[in-house]
């Protein structure tokens, strides 16, 4: 899912919560008007509303709950849709539950703090704001998806009847751009659909038009065929769907769609989607936030100790030849990695020359020294207790890394993954991670992407929160040890 999706999505939330407020100062000021409205010429009585203050107190709380109940209405699905109609429709149920509710409280506590009259303002006030802040939105994301902002370049695997009925659905909504189609060879009655090339040509195409989803239809794919083209949407990080009984991979994350009256069947490569990214990017911001604010004096005694332990800068900022040290991020994307420097400067290339023969993982991208003698003194307790990986939080804060997540590996290593590895990167790396709790740096590398994929695949914030508290217990014995 892109991040102007997930964003446009998100902000429904602080903008319904506001227009609901305004909502209710606004039923405020009009009640307070005595013939204001035609019809409703009631007189107001002051004794009948409570001082401004605490109006607002009760308006925020009651905001508050109008969002909850549209959550649990699901009406903050980040999917773009673009049927107003049915939006609209679902405010002003969502907006009569939330008055019932009100009611209900009232009844229950026998006492109506001010004017009814108020509250029934107030409901259609919010109605009418809430529809009409949801409209901006979409007229914001409609003008952008215009502008290409957000949108999502397909492409269709196959061609066929299916294929026009989908397509002509996919076409309607603005949020795809459908790029052509993928086959054996080109059909000469698909007049208005772009033959783009066979299934050898896929690497080229998806490069060169920056596919980011592939939507299957073709029926006569063997189970290998299928299962190749499926790491091949891993390898490449594109959205696969796909109409259902055309392969036969079992899969852990299945969302279903309906076009046309046909059943789509999308694959996800991890449920890390959506408000599963919501959540975990809160919980990274709010956890490393609070993690450098504590280990702050801590972080500050490592500092002092790496620089008089050796020369040198107190981060391991620079490689051998003056660049920036870097990691490989989500979708391949590389990002400034930091950490305190454990070794002597000026010797990390060493590792592929002098010390190439003292690698323990050689047939494997990573290089691991034993009895590395690049380290310091200092270095050495640091990276056995850990403490040498804590500047990441820095990462974490900035968007470029995830508390728990795959290991962020070096480009030059990268550069040697197979096709299956390159799965990892379907997400953020992280400080800490499946494979780093179960068995550290002592797991063959195939273990490592297995765990990872697995990690990957059933991901959840539970999940998350047992690897962390696993790695203090993993941290804690190498530190006795």
């Amino acid at each position: 899912m892109k991040p102007s999706e997930i964003a446009f999505g998100v902000i429904r939330i602080p903008s319904d919560f506001l227009m609901t407020l305004l909502a209710f100062l606004l039923a405020y000021r009009i009640r307070s008007i005595s013939g204001l409205l035609p019809g409703f010429n009631l007189p107001f009585d002051v004794g009948s509303f409570p001082p401004l203050d605490e109006y607002t107190r009760f308006s925020i709380i009651t905001a508050l709950a109008l969002v909850v109940i549209f959550g649990l209405r699901r009406m903050y699905s980040l999917k773009s849709t673009f049927k107003t109609s049915k939006e609209i429709k679902q405010v002003i149920v969502g907006a009569s539950i939330w008055l019932m509710a009100i009611i209900a409280y009232f009844f229950l506590i026998r006492t109506f703090p001010f004017s009814r009259l108020a509250v029934i303002y107030t409901w259609l006030l919010t109605i009418i704001f809430v529809s009409g802040g949801r409209m901006l939105i979409r007229f914001i994301q409609y003008f952008t998806l215009q502008a290409g902002i957000g949108k999502k370049p397909v492409i269709f695997l196959g061609y066929n009847a299916l294929t026009q009925r989908l397509a002509a659905d996919y076409a309607k909504n603005i949020s795809y751009q459908i790029i052509g189609y993928v086959d054996d060879k080109k059909d000469e009655s698909a007049h208005k659909f772009h033959y783009l090339g066979t299934l050898e040509e896929l690497p080229f195409i998806v490069q060169k038009y920056h596919i980011e989803e592939m939507i299957q239809t073709k029926s006569d794919l063997s189970h290998k065929e299928g299962a190749d083209l499926l790491a091949f949407c891993r390898e490449y990080h594109l959205g696969f769907s796909f109409v259902p009984d055309l392969l036969e991979i079992q899969q852990a994350n299945i969302e279903t769609e309906t076009w046309s009256d046909i059943p789509v069947i999308k694959l996800k490569p991890t449920p890390l989607d959506g408000w599963g990214k919501v959540c975990k990017r809160v919980f990274d911001i709010v956890a490393s936030g609070l993690g450098l604010i504590i280990l702050s004096p801590f972080l500050l005694i490592t500092a002092i100790a790496i620089k008089l332990d050796s020369k040198g800068t107190i981060f391991f900022k620079f490689l051998d030849d003056g660049n920036r040290v870097k990691r490989v991020g989500e979708h391949g994307k590389m990002f400034n990695f930091y950490k305190f420097r454990t070794m002597y400067p000026n010797t990390h290339n060493l590792r592929y020359t002098e010390l190439a023969a003292k690698n323990t993982r050689d047939g494997s991208p990573l290089v691991k020294i034993k009895d590395d003698p690049r380290v310091t003194r200092v270095g050495k307790f640091l990276r056995k207790t850990s403490i040498d990986e804590l500047p990441q939080l820095f990462n974490v804060l900035k968007g470029q890394m995830s508390l728990v997540g795959p290991r962020p590996h070096l480009p030059e290593e990268v550069a040697k993954y197979q096709k299956h590895h390159k799965f990892v990167l379907e997400i953020k790396p992280g400080i800490t991670g499946l494979a780093q709790t179960s068995g550290r740096s002592d797991l063959n590398f195939e273990e490592e992407v297995r765990l990872d994929t697995y990690y990957i695949e059933h991901w959840s914030l539970w999940l998350d929160i047992v690897i962390l508290f696993k790695t203090i217990g993993v941290l804690f014995k190498g530190y006795q040890e």
